[in-house]
């Protein structure tokens, strides 16, 4: 099974961000064998904050997690779903590419703090952590 963490996921990883660490590591634990990936733009998103703050030891803790996981890329046909999503559902850019990227590769979970996305994602489980 292929699940793609939405930024949020790994920001609450990396910075130890509670309750909600603690619950997303426990959902990590259970799904062992199945595959985490995330996109550029999930990099992007994580890196802003140590980049802008100055915070090279932040911004070393992020690169720890992208090595783990499986990176998929954001090509043409993310951009073309990410516009239809976005378009019929209303959701912020940002996010519509993130669902796009994880729908156009075939995840079968999409792992976010938003729970508005699951209306977006007919066709994938969302599974928001709140």
């Amino acid at each position: 099974m292929w699940i793609y963490l939405d930024s949020c996921i790994v920001i609450y990883q990396v910075e130890e961000v509670q309750p909600w660490s603690s619950r997303i590591a426990e959902a990590v634990v259970s799904r062992r064998g199945d595959r985490f990936v995330v996109s550029d733009l999930v990099r992007l998103e994580c890196r802003v904050v140590p980049v802008r703050n100055g915070d090279s030891e932040l911004l070393g803790r992020f690169n720890q997690p992208f090595g783990d996981m499986g990176l998929v890329p954001m090509n043409r046909a993310v951009f073309e779903r990410a516009a239809e999503l976005r378009a019929r559902h209303r959701i912020k850019t940002p996010d519509a590419l993130h669902l796009a990227a994880a729908l156009e590769h075939g995840c079968d979970e999409f792992w976010t703090n938003d729970d508005r996305l699951a209306s977006a994602a007919t066709e994938i489980t969302v599974r928001a952590f709140k």
